[in-house]
């Protein structure tokens, strides 16, 4: 399968969130699965790298806006470059070309990746495909919201989410 990795730019290597990143690109790939990421820095660069060194294959999703606000470059382990103008285009390519979705810790933008799908999932805009979020912060982030806006997001919304502890756990809900 094709499988977008979302997560934050900031992780540096040798933190826990780069590791972390690094062991689900390697475990996706020794799967057999594709990996797809925002292509740049951080998360997605260990995601790369954890899959290409388990010798699979590695599609990085850029866009001249990202580069020009913020001067990023593609990351090495990237071996197959989707490259957009806007991030729009980005982020439909991100959601919309995978088999599967899974979201690391993140910021505004790993927020707006995980909502974007999810709502398009709501509105059959996408067909229903697996979003799975990793980690305690996604988990407590959503089950404020959907306790904050119970009426507004149904149960059979909700069940369009699938949370893991760690990506141990994520790789398994794939199967």
């Amino acid at each position: 399968m094709n499988i977008t990795v979302f997560g934050g730019a900031q992780p540096t290597e040798g933190t826990r969130a780069y590791e972390e990143a690094r062991l689900l690109g390697s475990l996706l790939a020794q799967n057999g699965h594709t990996v797809i990421t925002g292509g740049y820095m951080g998360t997605m660069a260990a995601t790369s790298r954890g899959a290409h060194e388990a010798g699979g294959h590695v599609i990085g999703v850029t866009c001249i806006d990202i580069e020009n606000w913020r001067g990023s470059t593609l990351n090495q382990w990237v071996k197959e470059e989707i490259r957009k103008q806007t991030l729009l285009e980005r982020l439909h390519v991100l959601t919309n070309h995978c088999d599967a979705a899974m979201a690391l810790s993140g910021g505004a933008g790993t927020l707006t990746e995980i909502s974007l799908m999810w709502n398009l999932m709501v509105i059959e805009s996408l067909p229903r495909k697996r979003l799975i979020l990793i980690g305690d912060g996604w988990k407590n982030t959503l089950d404020s919201f959907f306790n904050a806006f119970e009426s507004y997001t149904s149960s059979h919304h909700r069940d369009l989410l699938h949370f893991a502890d760690d990506v141990n756990e994520a790789v398994k809900l794939l199967e």
